[in-house]
């Protein structure tokens, strides 16, 4: 199988407005890169817009861009996971529809990578243009927490914009595990990384597909998949608890045998409502990594292809694909 230099992935969800402008630009930074040989991999993510046709009409149009539509939403994750899967490139750019990374920074990181022998070139925001005060200061507090209660150190300030080489990808899609962060799992698998300082635009068109319930989902999973901090949490919760009951005890006993004890519903239904909250967040806690442990338990593909447009190069080692069957096994006689 010829591998070309270059794969793009790029996850889409409602991105028709955006597409024709993303390919246009992506496929002339791949041009002025690598020549003609490359592939542009774009994901139809389960869109509820004009997207999948968008992509079907440029890929036509383009022998050099290959479009998977899958088979609904499966999130922004798994997403760019399938198409990871399923590109051949020597060396990968990953990017997002919107164009706020913008691609034309392809031949600058190509040659930081050349010039640093790194697997892995991520980008690293120096600047958000187009985003709000709230979601500014939101994100960087993310990356700090998540940097200060994960085991794998997380470059700070960074998105999954970056470029990789074949060896560090096939190591990543070595990892199975369904609730994915990617940008967690690149730095986990380690090899030699660098950073590429960059300003961020503006989103090209459409709205952002992130709002805050799904960035608080989006930071409870990378919390939890690169972190047992939160059952420590709970551990030491409880330890002070456990302090904090013995010498609550203690007023009692003397209150009691000086004839001093206080009646009172109120403090006796507020220490009880108390302890009562902190035992159901440590339930919680301890279901969420139950959980996990459920879903992961069932081995389920992690993505499913329903259409495809081009021609794909790449396996289905972590998802299915109609004709290829299940974790790139040939489909049953």
């Amino acid at each position: 199988m010829h591998r070309p230099a270059l794969s793009v992935v790029i996850p889409c969800y409602n991105e028709a407005e955006c597409l024709e402008a993303l390919h246009a630009r992506v496929s002339a930074a791949a041009h002025a890169a690598v020549g003609a040989d490359h592939e542009i991999v774009l994901v139809n993510d389960g869109s509820r817009d004009a997207s999948w046709d968008v992509m079907q009409r440029l890929s036509a149009a383009d022998p050099r861009l290959v479009a998977v539509n899958l088979s609904r939403n499966h999130g922004h994750q798994l997403a760019l996971t399938a198409g990871l899967d399923l590109c051949a490139g020597e060396q990968i750019l990953i990017i997002d529809a919107d164009l706020q990374d913008p691609p034309e920074l392809l031949s600058e990181m190509r040659a930081v990578m050349a010039a640093e022998g790194a697997d892995v070139v991520y980008a690293v925001r120096r600047k958000r243009e187009g985003e709000t005060f709230f979601k500014k200061v939101t994100a960087a507090a993310f990356y700090r927490v998540l940097d200060r209660v994960t085991d794998t150190p997380i470059p700070l300030d960074t998105g999954d914009f970056r470029l990789m080489s074949r060896r560090a990808l096939d190591a990543l899609l070595s990892l199975p595990e369904q609730a994915r962060f990617i940008r967690g799992m690149v730095a986990w698998v380690g090899f030699r990384q660098v950073p590429f300082l960059y300003d961020r635009h503006e989103r090209h068109a459409g709205e952002t597909k992130y709002p805050l319930s799904k960035m608080l989902r989006f930071a409870f999973d990378a919390v939890t998949g690169f972190s047992t901090a939160p059952l420590r949490w709970a551990s030491h919760i409880g330890i002070a608890l456990f302090f904090l009951s013995f010498l609550l005890l203690i007023y009692i006993a003397v209150g009691f045998f000086t004839g001093s004890a206080v009646q009172g519903w109120t403090s006796l239904m507020l220490i009880t409502v108390f302890l009562g909250a902190v035992q159901m967040l440590v339930l919680g806690m301890i279901g969420e990594y139950l959980g996990r442990l459920y879903v992961e338990a069932k081995r389920r593909p992690l993505y499913l292809v329903a259409d495809v447009a081009g021609p794909v190069q790449g396996r289905a080692t972590l998802g299915y694909r109609a004709g290829q069957g299940a974790m790139g096994e040939p489909p049953a006689a």
